[in-house]
C-alpha cells in the first residue's frame, strides 16, 4: 500500500536560500567531478519531500559520496526518475510549461539544444511568469534569485513537482 506525501515546497526553497553560496557539510560537493547542481537540486527537493527510493541504479538516494543513486546528481537521470510515471517511494513531477511553475519547482537548461546539463530550482515566480521573473538558485556557478533570462541556452525545461509516495506502514 502506498501513502501520499505531500510537497513542502517552502522548505525546499528555504534550503535553496541557505545553501546556494555554501555547502551542506551532510553532503559531498561534486563540484570538481562533473558539478554540483543537480546534487544541490536533489538536496533542495529532499528537504521539501522527506522521503528516498532506494532502489539500487535506478532509484532516488543519497547515503554517501559513493553510495547515492545516478539520479542525484545527474541531469538527465534526475528528469527520468521525476517523470517516469512509476509508483514508487520518493518524488514525482511532470514537465510542464513556464506559466505552471510555482517555488519548488525545477528547470534544466541544455546550452546547445542537445543534452541537458544544468539544474536549478525555482525560487520565486511573477504573477505571469515569463523568463525575467522566475528566479532560480543553483550550484555549479552558485546563484540564489538569477533570472532565468540571464541564461544562456538554446533549450530550458520545466519539472514541477507534484508530491511524493511512501510506503504504508503495516
Amino acid at each position: 500500500m502506498w501513502q501520499p506525501v505531500p510537497y513542502n515546497r517552502r522548505s525546499a526553497v528555504s534550503y535553496a536560500h541557505r545553501w546556494a553560496f555554501g555547502r551542506n557539510p551532510a553532503y559531498y560537493d561534486y563540484e570538481e567531478v562533473g558539478g554540483d547542481c543537480t546534487s544541490f537540486a536533489s538536496q533542495c527537493l529532499y528537504a521539501g519531500i522527506g522521503v528516498m527510493d532506494y532502489t539500487p541504479e535506478y532509484g532516488w538516494y543519497y547515503l554517501d559520496a559513493n553510495n547515492k543513486a545516478p539520479a542525484w546528481s545527474g541531469v538527465e537521470f534526475f528528469y527520468r526518475y521525476l517523470t517516469n510515471g512509476q509508483l514508487r517511494p520518493g518524488p514525482y513531477a511532470v514537465e510542464t510549461g513556464l506559466d505552471l511553475l510555482l517555488p519548488g519547482d525545477f528547470v534544466q537548461f541544455s546550452p546547445q539544444g542537445g543534452a541537458f546539463t544544468h539544474t536549478a530550482i525555482v525560487v520565486q515566480v511573477g504573477n505571469r511568469p515569463t523568463l525575467r521573473n522566475t528566479l532560480v538558485a543553483a550550484h555549479s556557478y552558485d546563484v540564489d534569485r538569477k533570472p532565468l533570462s540571464n541564461y544562456m541556452f538554446q533549450a530550458i525545461r520545466y519539472l514541477h513537482i507534484l508530491g511524493g509516495w511512501r510506503e504504508r506502514e503495516k
